[in-house]
């Protein structure tokens, strides 16, 4: 699953998940995406930060990866310690980002601080297709994204701040 932030060409933001990148594009492609506050279809991908922690070297941003499509190319998520969460999530929305979380847990392997390498394999075919889940470097993340490894952060909840 892909979160991409949304704009519609009134200026309204809003959010959506997508299966994938080329989903979206479907998607949109067919005018089946339309703005929630005032039902334009002219909607766009908006600027996205990327979920990376703050600080130097090795500070691990935590990451997930699953394998998509027939070529089989993890799609990557990080949230880290580092990052502002909205205090303003509605409930529904925030149940949701926890029952995403507890998905991946469940269906992913944990390969720890191997993430950005576990990613590279699944990516280039050395290993087989599976959904993985660990932790990598600012510059690891950029890396991966340098190389075409879709990533996108897992979510980020109230709680992991305490």
């Amino acid at each position: 699953m892909i979160h991409y932030d949304l704009r519609c060409d009134e200026g309204h933001g809003f959010d959506a998940w997508f299966a994938s990148s080329k989903a979206f594009e479907e998607q949109q492609e067919a005018g089946l995406l339309s703005c929630p506050h005032c039902g334009s279809a002219s909607v766009e991908r908006a600027l996205m930060a990327p979920a990376i922690s703050g600080g130097r070297g090795r500070e691990p941003v935590h990451s997930v990866a699953a394998e998509t499509g027939s070529a089989g190319a993890p799609v990557a998520a990080g949230g880290g310690k580092g990052q502002q969460v909205a205090t303003t999530v509605p409930a529904p929305l925030l149940e949701a980002m926890r029952e995403v979380r507890k998905y991946v847990q469940a269906h992913a392997d944990y390969v720890a601080n191997r993430f950005a390498e576990e990613a590279r394999r699944i990516h280039y075919k050395e290993s087989d297709p599976r959904g993985i889940y660990g932790e990598a470097s600012r510059e690891e993340i950029k890396e991966l994204k340098d190389e075409g490894i879709e990533f996108q952060p897992l979510p980020v909840l109230p709680e992991d701040f305490n």
